[in-house]
């Protein structure tokens, strides 16, 4: 497939494909739709989200912590964000840094051990 086709249409029409990739576990063709549209719109975290989800599935653990970086630089609080960078770092045998992600992504969801 040519890259015209991941190029193709407006942002949500690539949203909409993208997603639909997701959904499809394939992730290799929603991660090259999903980059262009992070690159056009930086600030927007569910497809940053997605792309970093898309990442860590087809098992790109350094590309999914950088995007997930990038989303909690700018929101600390993105319980979602803060989780995944948690499990991403376990999977790379990091686990003193995935340690305290985890504890506040469990803290912000309600989820603490009893």
């Amino acid at each position: 497939m040519s890259d015209t086709y991941y190029e193709f249409g407006t942002a949500a029409d690539r949203w909409d494909r993208a997603r639909l990739f997701f959904d499809a576990k394939e992730y290799r063709s929603a991660i090259r739709i999903l980059r262009g549209l992070v690159a056009e719109h930086p600030d927007q975290t569910a497809q940053r989200l997605l792309l970093a989800r898309a990442y860590y599935h087809s098992a790109q653990l350094s590309q999914a912590e950088t995007e997930l970086r990038a989303v909690l630089d700018r929101d600390p609080v993105e319980h979602y964000a803060r989780l995944m960078l948690g499990r991403t770092l376990e999977r790379q045998n990091r686990p003193e840094e995935a340690a305290p992600h985890l504890r506040m992504a469990a803290a912000m969801s309600g989820d603490l051990p009893a």
